[in-house]
């Protein structure tokens, strides 16, 4: 059989035509862009789940007793990028790919982009064409998301999960993009993303305890959301898969256990006694009666045990002999031969029809208490095929491994992970989510993974045209994952019907499966399809098609009346503290404005009377404002797990303008802000009264988990990104436009010092040169730390002529390629760094704002 197909390499060198599945029969929700979010005003209860607590047996812990319902924020999610490939390899190709934009939103007019908007705003009532998903956020509440908001229950085939292994967060989390050699307590590789450390003390503040009732109630609403065709497949070690089983048995039924899978990580390291070279997949089916199930198969190879017994080989004169040593160790057997075995002819029982069967002048009857596995006048048919050989006293059946070339897979996988190179700190091999993929989906059918990691899951559902939803707390991973998605190339597999799309299915490749029977019977041999062998079109490529880069919302925070009585961390005595905590730390280091200058408090006092504010202050004169009068500012805290958003903002905002006497300024102190937020707060003239982003040092959520904090400073100034809109002036481009990234904010915690000019820290930085003021749809993405051979590089080598390898270079800098624009257009410019934080800069052109 045929090697599977690599979506690493496909063959380009006959390429006309660069394509991309697309799902046109499928819908989704109508969920609010984040420009619009301010429109979501539905209500938003919680959903209550429950569990049966009279399961017997069943596995306890610490509070699983007292836990036996749990509440969810029903939460919407919005969209804050649609990334279409298409789109942006279009600006670096030769020419044109004949692609057409299947949304039509590239060339609408002015008048269909205002009726989109108008009828976007009905969120959730209607139905939208499909497109996959990308989410950052906490998996529970996506997946409550879509369950109460979206309606998905029952709509998703495959459930991947591939959760912590342990209990140790330096084998979990990644803290830069370019760094995956991570170690368990060591400060500088310990995450700085408020929602991974929000979701490591959640997880692991009682150890295992924690890890259990974490792992149960993701399962339970992964259950919710499966098809009662559908499976779950959860990725495990040993440390901890016996737990993972029982909690399995307890919310998807003892009777839908389907497999465990073992599959080979490592060749084996060093220990004191076994070596541990394997992992698990413990698959249990949503109803084991009506489980979708596609056998797969891989091929006979030398060296596997299924050939030892293919210890004969025929000739094309009919001579026959045992196979050598050196033969069957080699695989290489003499030119016009075939390697067979011979199998027994007879079954256990006995019968009443007739047994005797002459062959080469002798007659043979099968001994006592068995019969002829076919009929008298079959095995005259298997004699007129030459299917018949002597064996001392008895007659058996040759049976040649062309017969059926391949072999089942079973539940050991060997080999899959061997050779990977990881582009995250914890990464799975693509082959080993291919299998569960391939066995229990189809095209078309949905796929949902809520441990992202850096999107194997979504890219191997891309290259073989199922859709996706993926998911991950991390914006380090969700970085990742997007630059894998937008620069993968695929094979193009042919469709079975191309005027019904992908969900038509694929045109397979199939083995022969010649039996006994069949020859017996004079019937045509069985046709085994191989599942992870589509034919290809050879004339074509594939990129990712579209897909949504979506997140959920900050939530509001409350008061600090409101928050006496709320739930807080465990190292804290209570939410209030914790602010107040944060008080004082920014009265005792101030705010970092440029490089050492500061603004310094002599005083930070909590506010009475206000929700959204939850500060006051008085500056020094001897700080950046001396020469002036001492100045009041208040302060919002956002939270802690999400970023900041712009319903915090304009709510903090409204609460301003009743203070007396008028503030100076309003700071937003937070660990993390949306990059729509960060640009409203930016872009806000207020007379008399300004703005400003304070960033927060990770130390003040982390420091209890640290030897040492890395910094005394705990806030710093968050300007917006150094951008330059460059009309060009002479050469073939004149008249045209492009944008420099000259740089942005990156607080260096070694030197205790904001370096406002940098750009050697951007990841990734977009270009959406026609910004709606909905989400970004970027025409241009760069990747500037990334190596020729990474990214955009190593898709331009696939794609060779088809790429202008010098505009393509262009994508690893600072520089965009050049562009048009229209007038009273908006664009747009999204950087995110090495940790994944994002930051934008919206550029007006034309009218009064040019």
């Amino acid at each position: 059989m045929p090697k599977t197909p690599k979506a690493t390499t496909p063959d380009t060198s006959r390429l006309n035509q660069i394509d991309a599945y697309t799902h046109d029969d499928k819908t989704r929700a109508n969920i609010p862009p984040v420009g619009l979010a301010p429109y979501d005003t539905s209500a938003s209860p919680e959903a209550k789940y429950e569990y049966d607590p009279h399961i017997d047996p069943s596995l306890q812990w610490a509070g699983k007793a007292e836990g036996t319902s749990f509440e969810v924020p029903t939460t919407s999610i919005h969209i804050h990028e649609v990334i279409k490939p298409h789109k942006i390899i279009r600006s670096v190709q030769t020419m044109g790919d004949g692609y057409s934009d299947d949304q039509g939103w590239l060339f609408e007019s002015d008048a269909e982009r205002a009726k989109r908007r108008n009828d976007s705003i009905e969120f959730y009532q209607h139905k939208n064409q499909w497109t996959n998903r990308l989410i950052a956020g906490d998996s529970l509440v996506i997946m409550n998301s879509m369950l109460q908001k979206e309606g998905m229950a029952g709509q998703v085939q495959m459930v991947y999960i591939d959760p912590p292994y342990g209990i140790k967060y330096g084998s979990n989390f990644q803290p830069f993009v370019n760094k995956r050699d991570v170690k368990d307590k060591k400060d500088e590789d310990l995450s700085s993303e408020p929602e991974m450390i929000k979701a490591f003390r959640d997880t692991w503040e009682l150890g295992i305890h924690s890890y259990l009732t974490y792992l149960r109630d993701r399962l339970l609403l992964a259950r919710e959301l499966l098809a009662e065709t559908g499976s779950v497949f959860v990725q495990i070690s040993d440390e901890n898969v016996h737990h993972v089983r029982e909690l399995c048995d307890e919310i998807f039924g003892v009777d839908n256990f389907c497999r465990l899978i073992s599959f080979q990580k490592t060749s084996g390291q060093e220990t004191k006694i076994l070596a541990s070279t394997v992992d698990f997949i413990i698959w249990y089916a949503k109803d084991l009666n009506q489980i979708k199930y596609r056998q797969l198969f891989i091929d006979r190879k030398v060296g596997d045990t299924s050939l030892d017994r293919y210890d004969l080989l025929m000739f094309d004169n009919g001579e026959n002999r045992r196979i050598t040593t050196e033969e069957k160790n080699t695989g290489e057997i003499p030119k016009k031969s075939k390697r067979y075995q011979l199998a027994a002819l007879y079954s256990e029982g006995s019968t009443s029809t007739e047994q005797k069967f002459d062959f080469n002048g002798k007659t043979y009857i099968p001994r006592d208490g068995t019969h002829w596995k076919t009929t008298v006048d079959g095995l005259k048919k298997l004699a007129e095929k030459n299917r018949i050989e002597v064996m001392g006293s008895v007659i058996r059946y040759r049976r040649f491994v062309d017969d059926f070339p391949v072999i089942p897979i079973t539940d050991r996988w060997e080999s899959l992970m061997l050779g990977t190179q990881r582009n995250y700190v914890v990464e799975t091999a693509p082959k080993v989510i291919q299998r569960c993929l391939l066995m229990t989906t189809d095209p078309g059918d949905l796929v949902l993974d809520i441990t992202c990691g850096s999107g194997t899951t979504a890219y191997v559902a891309e290259q073989w045209g199922r859709r996706w939803i993926t998911c991950d707390t991390s914006r380090i991973a969700i970085t990742l994952a997007k630059k894998r998605l937008m620069t993968a190339t695929f094979d193009y597999y042919k469709l079975s019907h191309p005027e019904q799309g992908v969900g038509s299915g694929f045109v397979y490749k199939t083995v022969p499966h010649i039996t006994l029977k069949s020859i017996a019977n004079n019937e045509p041999a069985e046709q085994e399809t191989l599942y992870d062998q589509p034919l290809i079109e050879k004339r074509k490529v594939r990129i990712s098609g579209p897909f949504t880069v979506e997140a959920l919302p900050a939530p509001v925070v409350m008061p600090l009346a409101d928050e006496e009585t709320a739930p807080a961390p465990f190292f804290y005595e209570n939410a209030a503290k914790k602010q107040s905590d944060w008080m004082g730390e920014l009265k005792a280091s101030g705010i970092i404005l440029r490089g050492k200058e500061k603004l310094d408090f002599s005083r930070v006092e909590p506010l009475e009377g206000t929700k959204y504010l939850h500060a006051e202050a008085e500056t020094k004169e001897t700080s950046s404002a001396k020469g002036r009068a001492t100045q009041r500012a208040v302060i919002c805290f956002a939270g802690e797990t999400r970023p900041l958003d712009t319903r915090m903002v304009t709510q903090a905002m409204n609460e301003t303008e009743n203070i007396r006497p008028k503030p100076a300024y309003i700071i937003f102190a937070a660990f993390q802000f949306d990059p729509a937020a960060a640009k409203y707060i930016d872009d806000t003239n207020w007379p008399g009264l300004a703005l400003l982003k304070a960033q927060m040092n990770p130390d003040l959520m982390t420091g209890d988990l640290k030897k040492k904090v890395s910094s005394s400073q705990s806030f710093w100034l968050v300007g917006q990104p150094d951008v330059e809109l460059v009309h060009i002036e002479k050469g073939k481009d004149k008249g045209k436009y492009k944008v420099k990234v000259k740089g942005f904010d990156y607080y260096d915690i070694k030197k205790g010092i904001v370096d406002s000019g940098s750009s050697d820290k951007i990841a990734l930085w977009m270009l959406d040169t026609d910004y709606d003021g909905m989400c970004i749809d970027p025409k241009q993405v760069f990747f500037p730390m990334e190596g020729t051979n990474e990214g955009w590089g190593k898709l331009a080598k696939t794609l060779k002529a088809e790429i202008n390898q010098d505009l393509i270079e262009k994508y690893r800098g600072t520089e965009s390629l050049p562009f048009e624009i229209k007038d009273n257009t908006s664009i747009a410019v999204k950087i995110v760094d090495d940790r994944g934080i994002e930051s934008l800069k919206i550029i007006n052109v034309g009218g009064t704002n040019g």
